[in-house]
Order: C-alpha cells, then sequence, then structure tokens
C-alpha cells in the first residue's frame, strides 16, 4: 500500500507540475486598457516591441467597460499568464481585485494609477503636473483670459480626475494641491479665466461630438474649450467647423491622436500635451519580465517610473509626429 500511495502521490505531483509553465518556456505578458482608443494602440505597439526583445509571447486585450475588463483579466489568469500589466478604469472601486490579481502575478499599472492597491510598479506621468502644463497652453491661447469649458471622458479614474485638476488650479492662479478637488457643475474662477463646465462623455465619442456642440451653443462667449481625452479636440473641432466658429474660439488638447496633431499642423488647435504611450508599454513589459527573473532594478522604491509629459504646438508637431511614426514602424 505504502508503494501504491507513494506512486499515486508522485504522478499526482507530475500532472500538477505539468499544468504549470517550465520555467525555459517563453513568458507571457498582457497589457489591459480600460477601453479602446488610439492612445492604446500606441502603447500596444510599445508592449510588443519590448516582447519581441525579450523574447517573450505578448497579448493585447481591450474590455468594453470596467466590468469587462475584470472579466477579461480573471480570463488572463486562467491562461496562466506570467505578467499584467492594466490601466484601472474605476481605481477605487477595483483595489480589491487588482490585489487578488497581483497575488498570483506581477502586476503594473500604467497611465493611471491604483495607488492603494498591492500593484508593484506605476508607470505613467504625474497627472496633475500635466494638466497643470495644459494649464500653460490655454494661457498662452487666449492670453487677455476668458471662459473655459473642459471636455473629458470621465474623472472616476485618477489620472483624469487629477489632469482636470491641475488645470483648473493653474487657470485660477491657485497654488499647486493635487489634493484639491473642485466637484464637475461648479463655477470655478479666478485670475483671468473662468472655468464655466466640466463636460462628461462615459468615453463615447459620440457623446463627445454632442457635448461639443452643446457648449458652443450654450455659452456665447467661450474662449477656450479644454479636451483632456484624445479623442475630445477632434470632435471638438468638427462642432466648431459646423458652427464657423474655428479660430474664434480656442483649442487646447490632450494626447496625440491623429486629428489633434492635423489641427496643430493647421492652427485649427494651439497646442497639446503629449504623455508617451509607446514608453508606457514598452517599459510595462520590460518591468514585468525583470519582476519574473528576480531582477529589483526596475522597481524603484517609491514604486512609480515617471515619464514626463511635454507640450506640443506648431512649431514642433512635426517632428514629433516624425518620431511617432518611426516607432509606429509607418
Amino acid at each position: 500500500m505504502k508503494k501504491i500511495l507513494a506512486l499515486t502521490i508522485g504522478l499526482g505531483a507530475l500532472a500538477f507540475s505539468s499544468c504549470g509553465k517550465k520555467d525555459d518556456e517563453k513568458k507571457t505578458y498582457a497589457l489591459v486598457p480600460p477601453s479602446v482608443s488610439n492612445f492604446w494602440e500606441i502603447c500596444r505597439k510599445g508592449g510588443a516591441d519590448a516582447a519581441e526583445e525579450l523574447g517573450a509571447d505578448f497579448e493585447f486585450v481591450t474590455p468594453e467597460s470596467i466590468t469587462d475588463q475584470k472579466v477579461k483579466i480573471e480570463d488572463l489568469l486562467s491562461k496562466g499568464v506570467d505578467g499584467i500589466a492594466m490601466a484601472p478604469g474605476d481605481p477605487a472601486n477595483q483595489t480589491g481585485f487588482i490585489n487578488e490579481a497581483a497575488g498570483r502575478v506581477s502586476l503594473v499599472t500604467v497611465d493611471t494609477d491604483a495607488p492603494d492597491s498591492d500593484r508593484k510598479v506605476f508607470i505613467g506621468i504625474d497627472n496633475y503636473e500635466a494638466g497643470w502644463l495644459a494649464g500653460d497652453l490655454v494661457k498662452e491661447a487666449a492670453p487677455q483670459g476668458g471662459e473655459v469649458v473642459i471636455f473629458i471622458g470621465n474623472i472616476s479614474q485618477l489620472n483624469s480626475r487629477q489632469r482636470r485638476q491641475g488645470l483648473i488650479d493653474n487657470l485660477v492662479d491657485r497654488e499647486k494641491d493635487p489634493s484639491r478637488y473642485d466637484a464637475p457643475g461648479q463655477i470655478v474662477k479666478g485670475g483671468k479665466f473662468t472655468v464655466l463646465d466640466t463636460m462628461l462623455d462615459g468615453v463615447d465619442s459620440p457623446k463627445a461630438k454632442a457635448n461639443a456642440a452643446d457648449a458652443i451653443t450654450k455659452y456665447e462667449n467661450l474662449a477656450v474649450m479644454v479636451g483632456l481625452f484624445d479623442y475630445n479636440a477632434g470632435q471638438i473641432l468638427e462642432e466648431l467647423k459646423q458652427a464657423n466658429k474655428v479660430g474664434k474660439i480656442q483649442v487646447v488638447s490632450f494626447d496625440e491622436h491623429s486629428n489633434t496633431l492635423a489641427g496643430i499642423k493647421d492652427g485649427s488647435i494651439y497646442g497639446t500635451v503629449v504623455q508617451n504611450p509607446y514608453e508606457y508599454g514598452y517599459q510595462a513589459i520590460k518591468v514585468l519580465h525583470a519582476l519574473n527573473n528576480g531582477d529589483k532594478s526596475m522597481n524603484p522604491e517609491n514604486g512609480i517610473i515617471e515619464i514626463p509629459a511635454r507640450i506640443i504646438r506648431k512649431d514642433g508637431v512635426e517632428e514629433f509626429e516624425k518620431d511617432l511614426n518611426a516607432k509606429l514602424g509607418k
């Protein structure tokens, strides 16, 4: 009986070990954004390039909603991926799930953070400071000051909330305070500028377009319309063309959507604050691979790898676009 029991245990151990990956098998890393956009396609390319350099497999999974993001990550965990990079769609309510996932595989956040979770590293910009940069652009575009409306997908994500607040604080000449929060619906006034409204579109382009049309009709003395998600400026510009107000109302953007870059070239958009989504994806996979190999050199003490944002105006847009296209293989 002892021999039979020992054999049974041995076969069970063999069967169990065969379900997992061997140390010499290729690692698989996944990137899971909160939604579909041009921004995430650039991020995907960075992740794919890093995986190819490392000899690893790469999966890019785009969910349809925050709930679907959880489902997609659960599927990846059941498949046995070795690491996940994700952008939490709703960090405050996803922390418990992120902790569960981080207890099973290496997990990092990109673009938007979940600072109270067990994620290993956050890779992205300081969104409050990036919003402040957008405020600098607004002040350049409308040196006389005036009325401003902000357009954004949501403020449930930490990055979007911080980005918006940095913009507002700069425009109304406050001291910097990333913990400050002005709720949407409030009129915020100070210095030369008045922020009349923040219009949320739920990361839905048709809704973003409708919001832009509503703002142009509702607020007759608008000086600047600011789009804080990558698709917003393009939708704003379409409505300004319809209303014959291109140039009469200035547009400031965020990120490097092709419509935004074209608008900066022809002068219909003043400028944009860009992140570096290619580098987000590239560094995320590099960090996950290092963590899986016990290399802590890419795991900073504060848990943050900051990739600075920068401003793109008309005088620098062609050089920026050329560099971006080279990274994307265009």
